[in-house]
């Protein structure tokens, strides 16, 4: 468990913004043999996500946090999915440990949603990575029956994508 998420406060103590476990969607968990460093490169260079991201296929940012990810993603929800436009903050910048951004609670949208990319060295050359998505408040429960099969599937696609790159980046040493 992500260390936000031990101190989140419940939906009981907060209907907004309160964690629930059952709630969480999480990858699969993929090994790979590259150094974190090499992940962390791929994962922040938003320009080249189109190249292997089979989920998000544009991603622009400066990063910093508090400042918006605009993303192109492939909708999921349907076979063959059309791309949907999302707009969310980056919220976690750890380099070479976590990248996380997160959609608000709005009056006209009220899903507060916060995605963590998790990146663990296991050694020099080597580490392991998962993202979760955390649907928040009392509406987050309903967000993850509904969404939270089809959101594993992209997320899952991209930790496969994501080893793949970086498997064959760090051996051409590019």
């Amino acid at each position: 468990m992500l260390d936000w998420m031990k101190t989140a406060k419940s939906v009981a103590d907060d209907p907004v913004f309160g964690f629930n476990p059952d709630a969480v969607t999480r990858s699969i968990t993929v090994d790979i043999a590259a150094p974190a460093s090499v992940v962390w490169q791929i994962l922040t260079d938003l320009p080249r996500y189109n190249e292997w991201n089979p989920f998000c296929i544009r991603a622009v940012s400066t990063l910093k946090m508090g400042d918006p990810i605009e993303m192109t993603l492939i909708s999921y929800a349907t076979a063959g999915g059309p791309t949907v436009p999302n707009l969310e903050y980056i919220c976690g910048f750890e380099p070479e440990r976590l990248l996380s951004w997160e959609f608000p609670n709005l009056d006209f949208w009220p899903y507060p949603a916060r995605r963590d990319q998790v990146i663990e060295p296991t050694g020099p050359a080597s580490c392991r990575y998962f993202t979760t998505d955390a649907f928040l408040g009392e509406n987050g429960i309903h967000v993850f029956r509904f969404a939270g099969p089809w959101v594993k599937r992209a997320f899952d696609d991209t930790a496969i994508a994501l080893k793949a790159r970086a498997e064959a980046l760090y051996v051409s040493g590019s």
